[in-house]
């Protein structure tokens, strides 16, 4: 009998409900695995990960991108890493839209139990780790100071209205230095960010051609701050069509990159808060952990 520990944030998204909660167990435990169910806050998952993971065939994640994200970086501080299956009940669930997985809980056992554990790359971001995306600038800040019960509430529109509220206070571009190994790029800049992943909160998208999860390079976005109408509009058709090629919209691949700023400026990492830096180093750990796909 394989064993599994089923880490469940109960909070993310809409809620999940006991019977959602008894497929998913029962599932496991008709294909012959034996379960331990811890039920948690996003918060404690990465202490749960860490000292309970090594005991285990398997440890699978229950919730939204951010418990994903807190699950995969306390197996980043143990050696022998089982592999990670995701059942998403989040709101945004980008990875899940990147992974095509299904919301349905037994569906979504049934691809963990039947899948073939699959490298994926883990970013690091100063002491943090992330799965899929770190981020400044416009927007942001949406997912981590919308408050729960309105993600639950209004779903994914939670993310928009919260996103229209802010547009005063984090539409303010940041001058930015960036480093990395093809070059320095230096501007005033909208919107940053590190990913891995076609999709950010839903209001960014990526072609799939040009995103490869375990390549060991990010894919890097920089919106420079619009001068004119055309350069607005150049900037909404790059997002829309997904091309990134204007001077506006920059996309470019690096496994490592260093952005430095004039004053603090708040990140978030898959979707929580990813801290105050004036200068922050991002590293690619390639193929780090394998997930149930």
């Amino acid at each position: 009998m394989k064993n599994v520990l089923l880490i469940v944030n109960p909070h993310s998204g809409r809620g999940l409900s006991k019977n959602a909660l008894g497929v998913i167990v029962s599932s496991f435990c008709e294909a012959g695995y034996g379960v331990s169910v811890y039920t948690t806050h996003s918060g404690s998952c990465t202490e749960l990960a860490e000292k309970y993971a090594p005991e285990f065939d398997l440890v699978v994640c229950v919730g939204g991108d951010g418990t994903l994200s807190n699950v995969v970086s306390g197996l980043m501080k143990v050696e022998n890493r089982p592999p990670v299956g995701y059942i998403p009940s989040g709101t945004a669930n980008d990875v899940a839209t990147t992974l095509a997985l299904s919301r349905d809980p037994r569906i979504a056992v049934a691809s963990v139990i039947n899948g073939q554990p699959t490298p994926i790359d883990v970013g690091r971001m100063g002491e943090q780790y992330f799965t899929y995306v770190a981020a400044f600038g416009a927007f942001t800040g949406v997912s981590y100071k919308t408050k729960q019960s309105a993600k639950r509430a209004l779903g994914h529109l939670a993310y928009v209205l919260g996103g229209l509220a802010s547009v005063k206070e984090e539409i303010k571009p940041r001058h930015t230095v960036v480093e990395y190994e093809g070059g320095t790029i230096e501007g005033d800049f909208l919107f940053g960010a590190v990913t891995n992943s076609t999709s950010i909160a839903g209001f960014v998208r990526l072609d799939n051609r040009q995103v490869d999860l375990a390549d060991g390079v990010f894919e890097i976005i920089l919106v420079r701050r619009p001068v004119t109408a055309a350069d607005l509009a150049g900037i909404i058709d790059s997002i829309v069509k997904k091309t990134y090629n204007n001077d506006n919209v920059l996309l470019f691949h690096a496994k490592e990159v260093v952005f430095r700023f004039d004053e603090d400026v708040e990140w978030t990492r898959d979707g929580e808060d990813g801290g105050v830096h004036r200068t922050l180093r991002i590293v690619n750990n390639p193929r780090a952990i394998k997930m149930m796909l």
